[in-house]
């Protein structure tokens, strides 16, 4: 665990989650209660001009809750938001990266804002979300 403050500016690592599979789509289906047939049926995705399934957004954005725990064990997410812009397809890979954007010392701890990022293979702008943490205090 890593006690030491936050830094405004500080660069998270860079991830790549994926490729995702069908599989992996009806398997996130199945968890979370979302069928929509967008994600699971490539007709439908066809229909709304899409190459191939796109991946649940929420998925995605599931993944800066373990980006943010592999980087600093001793945070504690408090809030996660997010707007979702161009999806990533089945097939594809999506690049997390974020950087801290806030630093508040209150008490003991602190608390920070970190701005996160999901990018498609192409490097367009999948999500761009904004997680509020604290640091766990002993």
């Amino acid at each position: 665990m890593n006690s030491a403050t936050l830094l405004q500016g500080e660069k998270l690592p860079t991830v790549i989650i994926g490729p995702f599979t069908h599989e992996n789509l009806a398997d996130y289906a199945a968890a979370s209660g979302d069928f929509n047939p967008l994600h699971l049926d490539s007709t439908v995705a066809r229909q709304y001009g899409f190459s191939a399934c796109p991946v649940h957004g929420m998925r995605i954005l599931s993944a800066f809750e373990q980006l943010l725990r592999d980087w600093r064990g001793d945070l504690i997410t408090l809030s996660l938001k997010a707007q979702f812009l161009t999806p990533v397809l089945v097939g594809e890979r999506a690049t997390l990266s974020g950087r801290v954007a806030k630093v508040e010392k209150r008490g003991v701890g602190f608390f920070g804002v970190v701005r996160l990022m999901a990018h498609t293979e192409q490097g367009s702008p999948a999500i761009v979300a904004e997680a509020r943490v604290k640091q766990r205090v002993k």
